[in-house]
């Protein structure tokens, strides 16, 4: 596979209540025993394991009743592009899908096809590659929050920003769904999450402004109005079934990319038993429920003190109650500073954690902070008391690391070369 850009991502779906199995299309998962009773025992078996039994014990580990496991999402791109401009351009903005690799059956799935937008927003076009940049890619920003996959930020037709609003994946609904509008949609932007917070900072809408290139926007998932009494989405459409004609299984065969690039996206860890916050597509073209008084919604914060965040796509690393961001990648020189969520507040970032900040970092549960050395190949840990950053490891197969996530005890970075190194 060719070189593409993007983080990795990982997703799972939390444990909802008892599965109902339907026993006219599959056998028991314990004869003898109840499917309730029988699971409480099979959710201590590792996955592997059940997965290489049989057929319903495979059924109930990619069922949302089943305990979480990580599982790696992507954005997939077309690897033979015409030598025509216009048709190379048409390739790649039409042709971009998601799919998701199951570790535990080692295969790819596509995701269903995001719905269309709720007017008046524009026909959702991603543009990833452009033949007046040739060694370079769109970048398409995006963010894990609350269990969700969540894109932010990316390049449409004419350079102008793909989304007036954010779209989201639930793993557990296997759906899209759409959130709040923002008042100026955005790309080349700093983006991250703190708790269930989404912030995007900075960037640049259809041509530069410096108000929005200073701006700081916060989007609350905990926020919402269409919460019905069981802790689930309230349908307010006429058909109430609009929630499940929109909820696509993802695809249960292996499928084989020799066609496609992978664009890795991020690290997604579920942290709730239902998506609360999920809102059918119906819900969103017909009166936007997540939107206005007492629902999902856009909030100015504190503003940067200047532009210089807008140059290319930054990822604003939660930790510790904290958003950590540098404006430039690499070892070329760098401006870092910090956003404090609690005091809605903006320091400079001290001056041991912008030295060792040479490459792409993550942050494990928010309270760990790891960057990848891309020209010397090593891992390393901050320590926030000594302002230092305490190497980890070092290795050959580090060098070049593009984009780095940690989750699950394990540090993944992705390399140029479109390979994975995980530690």
């Amino acid at each position: 596979m060719k070189n593409s850009t993007a983080v990795v991502a990982v997703a799972a779906a939390k444990r909802h209540k008892i599965l109902q199995h339907d026993h006219d299309d599959q056998q028991s998962l314990i004869p003898g025993l109840p499917d309730h009773i029988a699971q409480e025992f099979l959710n201590s078996v590792h996955p592997f394991t059940l997965f290489s039994v049989c057929h319903s014990w495979r059924k109930l580990i990619h069922s949302p009743s089943f305990l979480p496991y990580l599982c790696l999402y992507s954005l997939l791109l077309p690897t033979k592009p015409s030598k025509d401009v216009s048709e190379t351009l048409a390739t790649f903005t039409n042709s971009v899908e998601f799919a998701c690799f199951d570790p535990i059956s080692s295969k790819w799935m596509l995701l269903p096809p995001p719905p269309p937008p709720p007017p008046p927003d524009p026909p959702l076009r991603l543009l990833v590659k452009h033949p007046s940049f040739i060694s370079r890619n769109m970048p398409i920003q995006t963010v894990s929050v609350s269990g969700k996959l969540i894109l932010l930020a990316a390049t449409a037709d004419h350079f102008l920003p793909a989304f007036p609003r954010p779209l989201i994946f639930s793993p557990r609904m296997k759906s899209w769904s759409y959130g709040p509008s923002l008042a100026n949609p955005r790309r080349w932007c700093a983006a991250g999450v703190s708790g269930s917070m989404v912030y995007v900072a900075s960037g640049v809408g259809s041509h530069y402004n410096p108000e929005v290139a200073r701006s700081v926007v916060k989007w609350d998932l905990n926020e919402s109005s269409s919460i019905g009494p069981n802790g689930a989405h309230d349908c307010q459409c006429k058909q109430k079934q609009c929630c499940l004609h929109h909820s696509h299984p993802i695809l249960q065969s292996q499928t084989i990319f020799e066609e496609f690039n992978v664009h890795p996206s991020i690290f997604l860890k579920s942290s709730s038993n239902r998506d609360s916050n999920y809102t059918c597509v119906c819900c969103a073209n017909n009166n936007n429920q997540k939107e206005g008084k007492g629902g999902w919604k856009w909030e100015e914060m504190s503003g940067l003190k200047d532009g210089k965040f807008s140059r290319e796509a930054i990822e604003a690393i939660g930790w510790r109650g904290k958003l950590c961001m540098v404006n430039v990648k690499g070892d070329a020189a760098k401006q870092g500073i910090i956003y404090n969520v609690g005091s809605d507040t903006w320091q400079e970032m001290p001056e041991g954690m912008l030295a060792g900040w040479r490459g792409p970092a993550a942050a494990m549960e928010e309270e760990t902070l790891y960057t990848v050395d891309e020209s010397k190949g090593a891992l390393r840990r901050y320590d926030e008391e000594r302002d230092i950053w305490v190497e980890v490891i070092e290795h050959e197969m580090l060098k070049g690391a593009e984009y780095v996530a940690a989750a699950g005890g394990r540090v993944d970075a992705q390399l140029i070369e479109d390979r994975f190194v995980t530690g």
